[in-house]
């Protein structure tokens, strides 16, 4: 017998430890099916659509913290900048400095991670660590009272190769310990490694992430026709 939404999400509650934010990625699910795993007390939801997320933020609860997942393009950043929570997607300096700008114009600060690719797909977005390392050595990218990096977020390959796995994982804890010890060094809010998912998100938690992006083992195998 299929489990139920409410089913399966208790079911992964229970495996995630109070220290690590599960996020559940509702991309593709209507609002009926959001608000189950809600009215459990899930409270921070992940999209990766700009035109899906302002419509849900119309119609869910507003006590929801949404967090933005997915790539992010600069001229649709002003419509998700007024009530995103996090922003997890920033990889590139050009995306990062329109947040900043568009921030500015709301008069609000926007917290966001630096997306890290680690995987073998050439598929996935993000800075390698060096011209991360670099861009913010540099000062391409900086912090004003706009933005605020609170950390940084990857993927790995999709493979069942759990050695590759935590590889990839131990590179973007490698970068995330490197910057923590020189240029975040004074900075407290720098404290978020948002990395795993559905089937990688128990190995992640072991190599030191406190952050999981939950989807299809929530709510099921996604309608990508939705």
């Amino acid at each position: 017998m299929k489990s139920s939404i409410k089913e399966n999400y208790l079911r992964i509650k229970e495996t995630i430890p109070d220290d690590v934010t599960l996020v559940a990625v509702s991309k593709f699910n209507p609002a009926e099916s959001i608000l189950e795993v809600y009215n459990c007390g899930q409270r921070v939801f992940g999209e990766s659509k700009v035109q899906e997320l302002t419509g849900k933020y119309a119609e869910l609860p507003k006590d929801i913290q949404w967090h933005f997942i997915g790539h992010l393009q600069t001229n649709k950043v002003k419509y998700i900048v007024p009530f995103v929570s996090l922003i997890h997607s920033i990889d590139s300096a050009k995306l990062f400095t329109e947040v900043a700008k568009t921030a500015a114009k709301e008069n609000k600060t926007v917290d966001v991670l630096l997306q890290i690719h680690i995987a073998e797909e050439q598929t996935k977005y993000g800075f390698t660590p060096e011209e991360c390392f670099h861009l913010l050595s540099d000062g391409s990218i900086k912090e004003s009272e706009n933005i605020r990096i609170r950390g940084l977020m990857g993927m790995a390959t999709y493979t069942d190769d759990e050695v590759q796995i935590r590889s990839e994982f131990r590179v973007l804890m490698g970068l995330y310990n490197r910057l923590k010890e020189s240029i975040f060094k004074d900075s407290d809010h720098f404290d978020t490694r948002s990395f795993g998912m559905s089937d990688d998100y128990k190995i992640a938690i072991s190599e030191g992430s406190d952050m999981v992006r939950i989807g299809s083992s929530i709510f099921g195998e996604r309608n990508y026709n939705a």
